[in-house]
């Protein structure tokens, strides 16, 4: 088990609803054999993936989201060259297909997905970076790994909330990628991703919970109407911040761009503990407040470790 896991309060049950009409069975089929064939077809280039220029990696990647039966709207500044950490927030598999189509980067992702069939061998192919979110100690490793790329003129992508939400509610921005920014001295540039149907955010192609792929993948080319917007916020130059608490804030309002619904979600991440307090109090001992006063101290150190900024 870990000690450090982030989470979202996001369920299938909770949180997925059907927005907008829902496709034909064939048309639904057609598109689910469409998109296994156009992902299939990249995964037998993988092994010349280095050699594959970035147009026809963008042309791939927005051939994957319109085989769903999904229009994209790409919006906003242009990325420039050299090293760059792309960050955004994380709703669906289709995010790292989106992402990829505003500039082709090596993704950090969690070493799960080595194991994964076919997703993990574009993943690994790719030339992803891999965290291991079970070893708190191997964080400054990936980090460093992170900056090298960055130093070397590359882009890495990068989704700091660090799981999926639905996408009306949204997570905390990590801290600890970009003090790898931080380290290269490259820019930071916030991608916005939204889904909409009928004008208002969907839900449907989230990938949240104990939801499959496949239960996400047909979800999404069964539902008629559905829009992929990409904000990509301006780049935020390299120095500008003097930390990554600040540096994370300023990503983390570029990628907002709109503020979330308030809705379930949100709710249940925001509820407060309620603390029930006994009728009456004991006195104090001295040695239970030497107790106290050792905790305390290691709560702070706690607080201010990898795991916590991460």
């Amino acid at each position: 088990m870990s000690v450090w896991l982030p989470s979202a309060p996001c369920t299938p049950r909770s949180c997925i609803e059907s927005k907008g009409s829902v496709t034909a069975v064939p048309r639904a089929v057609l598109r689910f054999v469409t998109v296994l064939v156009v992902v299939a077809a990249g995964a037998a280039l993988t092994p010349v993936g280095k050699r594959i220029p970035a147009v026809a990696v963008r042309w791939w990647c927005r051939t994957i989201v319109r085989s769903a039966g999904i229009r994209l709207r790409i919006t906003g500044t242009t990325t420039p060259t050299g090293g760059l950490l792309l960050v955004a927030n994380h709703i669906s598999w289709l995010d790292i297909p989106l992402l990829a189509a505003v500039r082709p980067a090596r993704m950090l992702a969690k070493a799960e997905i080595r194991h994964w069939p076919v997703a993990g061998t574009l993943t690994a192919g790719s030339g992803a970076l891999f965290i291991d979110r079970d070893r708190l100690r191997a964080l400054p490793e990936t980090v460093a790994s992170i900056a090298g790329a960055l130093r070397a003129g590359g882009a890495v992508a990068v989704f700091p909330e660090g799981s999926t939400w639905c996408g009306r509610a949204q997570g905390h921005f990590r801290r600890a990628v970009f003090q790898a920014a931080l380290d290269a001295g490259v820019p930071v540039q916030p991608v916005g991703l939204h889904y909409l149907t009928d004008g208002a955010a969907s839900t449907a192609p989230a990938f949240v919970g104990s939801d499959s792929l496949l239960t996400s993948v047909w979800r999404v080319v069964s539902t008629r109407g559905l829009v992929a917007e990409v904000e990509v916020g301006p780049t935020i130059a390299a120095g500008s911040h003097p930390d990554r608490r600040s540096l994370a804030h300023a990503a983390q309002t570029g990628v907002a761009g709109r503020p979330p619904h308030q809705d379930h979600c949100t709710s249940v991440a925001q509820t407060p503990v309620k603390i029930r307090r006994t009728a009456r109090r004991r006195p104090v001992s001295v040695a239970s407040m030497r107790i106290i006063r050792h905790t305390g101290t290691a709560t702070a150190r706690a607080t201010s470790s990898p795991a916590a900024d991460a």
